[in-house]
């Protein structure tokens, strides 16, 4: 368990990098983060487009989502020895609620919400960028997702190891 903790880290690292890598140069690379009206007002202002906005969701999704199916469950199995469900389970939802409260109050509260890191020219009067609503509605699709997730992932993975 202890190292399903330490291994969180990893997942927050390659989160933080995924964002970090999507801002390198300005807030606009990592606007399909943002609500809807952000993406359509920097489009309009010709910062970017349509098409580089999915590409960055694109290459942004695939890159964590490996991390969160592949890295992860193999971390936990492969790495920390779990051989049963409830194992796997365990250590994955801890690990993945870890990330989530990371992304949530790290990434989404602190820096979104309250640095410059990520205002982009042209639209701060549609600030702030993430909503409370929206903020609230990721807070429980982390809260009950990652463990249903958790729950897949690792009936998937005691399958396949057997």
């Amino acid at each position: 368990m202890i190292l399903a903790v330490i291994e969180s880290f990893v997942l927050n690292f390659v989160l933080l990098l995924v964002c970090v890598i999507n801002i390198r140069n300005g807030a606009v690379g990592g606007v399909h983060y943002y609500e809807q009206p952000v993406k359509d007002r920097v489009v309009k202002l010709g910062l970017i487009t349509e098409k580089e906005i999915k590409r960055n969701n694109t290459i942004s999704g695939f890159v964590f989502l490996s991390v969160l199916l592949i890295v992860a469950p193999l971390m936990v199995f492969c790495v920390n020895g779990a051989d049963t469900f409830f194992e796997g389970f365990v250590q994955l939802t801890t690990m993945y609620l870890l990330c989530g409260a990371f992304d949530r109050v790290f990434i989404d509260w602190f820096w979104v919400g309250h640095t410059k890191a990520w205002l982009i020219p042209g639209t701060e009067d549609l600030m702030p960028y993430i909503h409370k609503k929206t903020w609230f509605g990721k807070i429980i699709g982390t809260v009950v997702g990652y463990p249903l997730f958790a729950a897949l992932i690792s009936w998937i993975f005691t399958l396949i190891l057997k």
